[in-house]
């Protein structure tokens, strides 16, 4: 790729959150243009009226994506690569139109089984030639294949949590693979911007409540790609709760291993040692959400548990960051051979 001309980008579904979030973002990447935002139902808008705090950016006036021309050559506005922040399915239905890059923050390229992915989501898959094309975009872990696709399925939220600890493990068999629980907590951006009534201030404030209990979407994604680390059968019990919070996801997962957590925590900090945005805490330090809020860190403790053979992990992350926009940005710096961090040093803002 050639890295001294910038990149110019399109966002389609910039009306929602992971899509305002990639505007944030690559506002101040140094190696990016924004050269199109598309919106269905705010197309004409000023992205400006949708959110008062991009209005110091000079951007184009959001448009329906049937208005981009993605096949436009050699002009200041060639699009270069896409992100998706549409919702699930409707990538699907256009993606055979745009010969960019893509990166997809939604789930249609992230199972592998497409008779799993209609059972799980409900609809048939619209575009399955494409589904082996896709790489998942867990960029600490798969770093090699991303680098060389042209269609990036972005990990949800919880799994990425979930597996930048759980993957490491298991391909190095240091963990029973069985009876693993994983219970995990999302701020109320990882519902998305549309209204529903399970949203609303009231319905949320002052309370905690699980949800897909028993089977979350995600549990499949995760499943995928722990089977896949380990070479062999691994389930898992997983259930999220929604916490009155804006951002933030927190993952407490529950293993056993013959190792203990001293062993595992050693092994992680050697793992991650070159990673800027994976930092494994020390002993009896452990993580909050505040300490990523508007990151692309992610957080990570290891802790024995008073029964023998029983580790207790801590994941946080930012679920708009690196849970969806920020870990979209991380993919694109590795496709174009960018550093990882370009654009995305921020630090939380604490308190």
């Amino acid at each position: 790729m050639n890295t001294d001309k910038k990149v110019n980008v399109a966002i389609l579904g910039a009306s929602g959150y992971t899509g305002s979030e990639l505007i944030r973002i690559l506002s101040h990447h140094p190696k990016v243009n924004i050269v199109a935002l598309t919106a269905e139902k705010n197309f004409g808008k000023s992205i400006s009226n949708l959110f008062p705090s991009l209005s110091n950016l000079k951007l184009p006036d959001l448009k329906k994506i049937n208005e981009i021309n993605f096949n436009e050559k050699g002009s200041s506005n060639t699009i270069d690569l896409v992100f998706s922040a549409l919702p699930s399915g409707q990538l699907q239905e256009i993606i055979s139109s745009i010969p960019q890059i893509i990166i997809d923050l939604s789930a249609d390229f992230r199972l592998q089984n497409l008779d799993l992915f209609e059972e799980v989501y409900g609809f048939k898959h619209k575009c399955p030639s494409k589904q082996t094309d896709a790489v998942y975009g867990l960029t600490e872990l798969f770093r090699e294949k991303i680098s060389s696709s042209r269609l990036i399925a972005n990990p949800g939220c919880y799994p990425t949590s979930i597996l930048l600890p759980l993957i490491p493990l298991c391909k190095e068999g240091i963990i029973d693979l069985k009876g693993i629980i994983i219970d995990s907590k999302s701020g109320v951006t990882g519902a998305g911007r549309s209204l529903k009534q399970s949203s609303l201030f009231a319905e949320v404030s002052e309370g905690v409540h699980a949800y897909g209990v028993g089977f979350h979407r995600h549990a499949p994604e995760i499943e995928q790609a722990l089977v896949g680390a380990a070479n062999n059968d691994v389930k898992i019990t997983f259930t999220p709760h929604l916490v009155p919070i804006n951002r933030g996801i927190f993952s407490t997962i529950y293993l056993s291993s013959d190792n203990g957590a001293n062993k595992i925590r050693t092994f992680l900090k050697e793992y991650y040692s070159n990673d800027f945005f994976v930092n494994i805490l020390d002993k009896d330090n452990f993580p909050r959400t505040t300490d990523v809020r508007g990151t692309n860190n992610c957080f990570i403790s290891v802790t024995q548990d008073k029964i023998s053979g029983k580790i207790i992990i801590c994941s946080v992350i930012d679920n708009l960051v690196k849970g969806a926009s920020g870990q979209a940005v991380q993919n694109m710096n590795l496709i174009y051979g960018f550093n990882d961090n370009l654009g995305l040093k921020s630090l939380s803002i604490f308190p």
